[in-house]
């Protein structure tokens, strides 16, 4: 049974998410000190994070930054804002998707769902490195490894990786990136992408390799 915990301040919304998890067989947690939300995230070491933005003393970037030193667990941001740049600025954060309120069951099951398949089934029955010109991609640690040299990848990026070397030297669309990051092309949006793509670009280029990815307009991304 996966964990999920639960850090939302509206008693009501808080109440409404953790009663939809359980109607799906989940386990789930929320806080009542957010003060302890990290004490609390280490005590009950939950599979996925389900994370309010606007919360008391200090906001959900702030918490969501803390536990990326910790944990690469999955992370829904949560919020009543819905502009480009909250959902950019949740990315940036380490975020692994965004949902709007009012929260939509389906929606929400259907996010958290398909973020546990990719976080914890992604792997399995893949070989354990690909290497491309040099570059090694440690497929179970998620770190990519140019001349002695290390860049340690958020899952996102790992899969951005994943898929351009596993297609090497072809032009793969950015649809076609899109469906291997989130398998359901309905709940994309496509300045995750944008944003994904920047700082894997700068990860490359701190190894080196920051011509590696060309950018094909009108048609997608091919690496050199």
């Amino acid at each position: 049974m996966f964990k999920v915990f639960i850090v939302e301040d509206d008693p009501t919304m808080r109440e409404m998410i953790a009663e939809t998890l359980e109607k799906w067989k989940f386990e789930s947690v929320t806080v009542n000190d957010f003060d302890q939300i990290v004490e609390t995230f280490v005590a009950y070491q939950p599979e996925l994070i389900l994370l309010d933005i606007n919360l008391p003393s200090y906001d959900g970037f702030y918490w969501c930054q803390k536990i990326r030193a910790l944990s690469k667990v999955p992370i829904i941001f949560i919020s009543s804002r819905d502009t480009a740049m909250d959902q950019i600025m949740a990315m940036n954060m380490g975020g692994d998707d965004f949902i709007t309120k009012p929260i939509n069951r389906d929606v929400l099951m259907a996010k958290v769902n398909a973020l546990l398949r990719r976080a914890y089934s992604y792997i399995e029955s893949r070989p354990q490195v690909l290497e491309y010109q040099g570059a090694i991609l440690h497929i179970t640690e998620n770190l990519l490894v140019y001349k002695d040299q290390t860049a340690e990848l958020t899952k996102n990026e790992f899969r951005i990786m994943y898929t351009l070397m596993k297609k090497a030297g072809e032009i793969v669309s950015r649809d076609y990136i899109m469906r291997a990051l989130w398998e359901d092309e309905s709940f994309i949006d496509d300045n995750t992408l944008t944003v994904n793509m920047v700082r894997l670009r700068k990860k490359l280029a701190a190894l080196g390799l920051e011509t590696w990815i060309k950018t094909k307009k009108g048609q997608g991304y091919q690496l050199q």
